[in-house]
């Protein structure tokens, strides 16, 4: 339906996890759910957590799916067939190791640079067409396997930056719902500084 939009978090479910690094995702639908005041609950036939909220005449859902990271299509593919949202209102806000820490950046579509979360859900949706907004974790100096750096939660004095990039996203996803991709990605994609400063 060309008025419903379905922004989705991805991260693991549970304590365990919770503001790990991987579940960047997570943290942002939770900062742009909350700034909506859109409240949660879990919906078990989805899997998932959603927050509904209807804003200039449209409905959101802000999703976090509970099937763990790697099915995270499951939940998405579930949600865009029972409510008939199109793949071009779907946003999906994901970690990204490749990308430093502080920095986001939007797209229209593409691969999956090799993430499990998107790869389960460019498979469900049958299209790459999504828009991706990708958070920044950054990865350590000189060392390739980052599975216990990526479930490591953020430092002390990570989190004060980590705050302003997830306002910044918000921002950046509002733009998108309001102005489009084209917009959202021109004027919000790039590096925040300490200052929240863009580079």
């Amino acid at each position: 339906m060309e008025n419903v939009f379905l922004i989705v978090g991805l991260g693991n479910p549970g304590e365990k996890y919770a503001r790990t690094r991987h579940n960047a995702g997570f943290l942002l639908v939770e900062k742009a759910a909350e700034r909506w005041r859109a409240n949660w609950g879990l919906e078990k036939k989805f899997s998932a957590k959603l927050a509904k909220v209807e804003r200039n005449g449209r409905k959101l859902f802000f999703c976090e799916p509970q099937t763990y990271m790697n099915v995270s299509g499951e939940a998405v593919g579930a949600l865009s067939e029972f409510f008939r949202i199109p793949a071009s209102n779907i946003l999906i806000a994901v970690d990204d190791a490749d990308l430093p820490f502080g920095q986001i950046r939007l797209r229209k579509s593409g691969s999956s640079g090799g993430h499990h979360g998107l790869d389960s859900i460019e498979h469900h949706l049958a299209t790459r067409e999504f828009a991706r907004l990708r958070v920044g974790i950054g990865r350590q100096d000189g060392v390739r396997e980052i599975t216990n750096y990526v479930l490591g939660q953020f430092s002390s004095t990570e989190n004060e930056l980590l705050e302003k990039v997830l306002e910044r996203a918000a921002d950046q996803i509002e733009c998108w719902l309001g102005e489009g991709i084209e917009k959202a990605m021109s004027k919000f994609n790039g590096v925040i500084d300490s200052e929240n400063k863009e580079k």
